[in-house]
């Protein structure tokens, strides 16, 4: 995901998965996103049913949760 230059985009924990993966909602899709390396090391903890910010992959099926909103 370097480089990425999209905006972020907002989306909704539907499910939590071993290895800090998520199920996020975004919209209409769901989509799996690990948490990024700042919010690990910060112990950062993401729950079903948080608003989040994230940064999808080129194919959008994939991201990346850079803030708990």
């Amino acid at each position: 995901m370097a480089g990425n230059k999209e905006k972020p985009v907002e989306g909704i924990v539907l499910e939590a998965l071993p290895s800090l993966m998520f199920r996020v909602k975004i919209g209409e899709e769901e989509i799996l996103a690990y948490l990024a390396g700042k919010m690990r090391l910060h112990y950062i903890k993401v729950l079903p049913g948080d608003k989040v910010l994230l940064e999808l992959s080129s194919d959008k099926k994939r991201g990346r949760i850079i803030r708990r909103l």
